[in-house]
């Protein structure tokens, strides 16, 4: 009801609506023409293609995209922290979580979500990749999965501003950082920071193990060929671990008293 009610107040101003969300279209496409860019300059980055790239960068903007439409609004729950104005959430009969998600719902990520479609779009156009009817099942699963993860690191953040307050920056590092991150291929990072996004916050599920069986390039750090089904089972041990995360943070909440 209340993501209803922010779409209807919206949908208000038809025109502004148009204009924001190919305003958020245009921001993040200039992301990919700086890969382009690059690639005008070398036939290959890190041993990975322009349109080898672009698949990474269509599966990680899509499912960013997703996250930050349905659970973006997290980020401004050190604000209300901070001015008292959770104590509102607290006292209706929903969940706070699902309050906070809902709370200025904006119609115009849209906008990324379709920039990140028509990437991903051109890059299999683009690739001579070999189908298989699990490759063809992959697809769906590495978005789903990779919004999963991404709206945990959302939700972990926002835990985390239970403590801190004043964290959004320091949420956006892992969200809107870690998709840029996800955005190249993994041969162009050091081992270690490989490792940190492997074993440690796992954004490497999102996209860079799933496609490199999809594109059959060989596995980073030399996994399995196996981690390359794991998003699933690591989308729902970060959620898990996100919610554990997120009751302590509100358990332990204080009102402002005023």
């Amino acid at each position: 009801m209340i993501a209803g009610m922010w779409v209807r107040s919206t949908m208000a101003y038809r025109a502004s609506f148009a204009m924001t969300t190919f305003g958020s279209f245009a921001t993040t496409f200039f992301d990919f023409v700086a890969i382009m860019l690059m690639f005008s300059r070398v036939d290959a980055l890190g041993g990975w293609s322009l349109p080898e790239v672009a698949f990474l960068y269509g599966l990680s903007g899509t499912a960013f995209g997703l996250a930050d439409l349905v659970i973006g609004s997290m980020e401004r729950l050190g604000r209300r922290v901070r001015d008292g104005t959770l104590d509102t959430l607290l006292v209706r009969p929903a969940p706070v979580l699902a309050q906070m998600a809902a709370d200025r719902f904006a119609l115009r990520r849209l906008g990324r979500v379709t920039q990140g479609l028509l990437v991903l779009g051109w890059a299999v156009v683009r690739l001579d990749i070999g189908w298989t009817p699990l490759k063809l099942l992959l697809m769906p699963v590495i978005v789903v999965s990779g919004c999963a993860i991404f709206c945990a690191v959302f939700v972990a953040g926002a835990a985390f501003q239970f403590l801190v307050q004043d964290a959004s920056e320091v949420q956006n590092a892992f969200t809107y950082g870690g998709t840029a991150l996800l955005q190249y291929p993994p041969t162009v990072f050091a081992k270690d920071l490989v490792r940190g996004v492997t074993f440690v916050l796992p954004l490497a599920f999102v996209n860079w193990l799933p496609a490199t069986y999809v594109l059959g390039r060989p596995y980073p750090l030399g996994l399995p060929r196996w981690t390359a089904f794991a998003s699933p089972l690591v989308a729902v041990g970060c959620c898990a671990l996100a919610g554990l995360a997120w009751r302590a943070g509100l358990r332990s909440y204080r009102s402002t008293g005023s």
